[in-house]
C-alpha cells in the first residue's frame, strides 16, 4: 500500500472518477472530495447538464467513492462559487469577456482544495483534467494532454507552479474512449454520463439569466455598424461579447459578429467575421512554467491559445516588464478580447500564461463588392 495520501476531485464526472480508480489501484491513500457551489436550478427550468457541482452530480461522486472504498468529503464552496460569479458579472459589466473556469482552478481547485489538502495530510491533489504534469530541473512543467481533442491545458495557465508541483492528472494521458472503457470496466456507475458543457453556476444554460439575477443585463444601446450607421436597439450591453454572432436579432444579408462592446454608452458595434480580427494583445498576470523570460527577452515562433477550444495562432511574445507581456500574431487572429486568458505554447509544452487587458485591432479588410 502506497503511503502517500492524494486528495482526489471528484465532480460525479467519469474523468475525475476514472483519475481516483487508477490512483486507487497504484495503492494511493486516496481522499476522495467534492465541491458544492451551493447553485440549483429554478423550479420548472430546463436544465441541461450542469457541469460539475450539482445536487446530481454529488450523489454521483459519493457512489464513485463509495465503489472505490475511499473516504468522502463533501465541501461548502458556496462563498467562493459566489466570488467567482462576482467576478463574472463584473467582467460583462465592463464590456470585457471572462474566464470562469480558469478563475476556479486558480482559487478553488487548485487553491482552497489544496488548503483542504494540508488539512487531512495529503502530499497532492488528483483531478480529472486531460493535461499531463512533467518534472523539469526547472520545476514543474504543464503539457497538452495525449487526446488533444480534449485537451484542458489551457485553463490550468493560472495554477501557479507551486500548486503544479503537487498535482496528479492520472488521465492525461489517455484517449478519452479509453477514459469510458475503464470505466464501464470497473463498474463505476458514471461511465457513460454525458460529458459537462455549461458553467457550473449557470444551470439553465443561459449565462444571461445569471446577469438578469445579479442586477440585469447592464446598459441599453445601440447596435451600430463599423461607420457608426444605427442597426438597431438592444436591452442591455452585458449580453453580449465581442465574438458573438448568435442572438444578436439583426436582420441582414450576411452574418454578423459583435466587434465591440462599449459599457459607457451601452453601444455594440457588429460587423463582418473579417473585422474581428487583432494583431497584437498586451497580456498582464503573466506566469511561466519551468521556463524564463526576461524583460526584453522575446519567445518566437510559439502557439498562441486564448479560448478553451483547442488549437491557437502562431505568434511572438516579447516580455515588457515582469509579468506583463506583449503578443504579436503572425496572422489577424479572430476575437481576441480583454479579460480572455492567453496561454502560450511550443509544441506540447505549455510555456505561460496571462490575462488579456489590452487588444490592438488588425486594419479593417477591403470587402468585395
Amino acid at each position: 500500500m502506497n503511503s502517500v495520501r492524494v486528495l482526489a476531485a471528484l465532480s460525479g464526472g467519469v474523468d475525475s472518477s476514472v483519475a481516483a480508480l487508477l490512483l486507487r489501484r497504484q495503492g494511493y491513500d486516496l481522499v476522495g472530495v467534492f465541491l458544492r457551489n451551493g447553485v440549483e436550478a429554478p423550479p420548472g427550468a430546463c436544465r441541461p447538464h450542469q457541469g460539475c457541482c450539482s445536487v446530481d452530480d454529488a450523489r454521483d461522486a459519493a457512489l464513485v467513492a463509495d465503489r472505490l472504498g475511499i473516504p468522502f468529503h463533501a465541501l461548502d464552496m458556496q462563498a467562493e462559487f459566489g466570488a467567482i460569479q462576482d467576478y463574472f458579472v463584473s467582467e460583462y459589466r465592463r464590456g470585457r469577456t471572462p474566464n470562469p473556469c480558469a478563475v476556479c482552478n486558480r482559487d478553488i481547485k487548485f487553491g482552497a482544495l489544496l488548503r483542504f489538502a494540508d488539512a487531512v495530510g495529503a502530499a497532492y491533489v488528483a483531478t480529472g483534467h486531460y493535461a499531463r504534469v512533467q518534472a523539469t530541473p526547472q520545476g514543474a512543467a504543464l503539457l497538452r494532454s495525449l487526446d488533444r481533442r480534449k485537451d484542458q491545458s489551457y485553463v490550468l495557465f493560472p495554477v501557479g507552479p507551486q500548486a503544479l508541483s503537487r498535482t496528479l492528472l492520472p488521465v492525461g494521458g489517455m484517449e478519452k474512449a479509453q477514459t469510458r472503457a475503464l470505466a464501464q470496466a470497473a463498474n463505476l456507475p458514471v461511465f457513460g454520463k454525458p460529458d459537462s458543457q455549461e458553467i457550473c453556476f449557470v444551470p439553465t444554460g443561459d449565462y444571461r439569466d445569471l446577469l438578469r439575477s445579479r442586477g440585469g443585463l447592464g446598459r441599453p444601446g445601440r447596435f451600430l455598424d463599423p461607420d457608426g450607421r444605427v442597426l438597431g436597439e438592444h436591452d442591455g450591453h452585458m449580453g453580449y461579447t465581442r465574438g458573438q454572432r448568435r442572438g444578436l436579432g439583426i436582420a441582414a444579408a450576411a452574418p454578423l459578429y459583435v466587434l465591440d462592446v462599449d459599457a459607457e454608452s451601452g453601444d455594440v458595434v457588429v460587423g463582418p467575421r473579417a473585422f474581428t480580427g487583432a494583431e497584437a494583445a498586451e497580456v498582464e498576470g503573466f506566469a511561466t512554467f519551468a521556463a524564463e523570460l526576461a524583460p526584453g527577452a522575446a519567445w518566437d515562433d510559439v502557439e498562441i491559445q486564448y479560448r478553451s477550444a483547442p488549437g491557437g495562432v502562431a505568434g511572438r511574445v516579447q516580455c515588457l516588464a515582469p509579468g506583463r507581456v506583449r503578443v504579436n500574431f503572425a496572422r489577424p487572429a479572430a476575437s481576441v478580447n480583454p479579460g480572455q486568458g492567453l496561454a502560450v505554447y511550443r509544441g506540447e509544452r505549455l510555456l505561460g500564461g496571462g490575462w488579456i487587458e489590452q487588444v490592438q485591432r488588425a486594419p479593417r479588410p477591403a470587402l468585395a463588392v
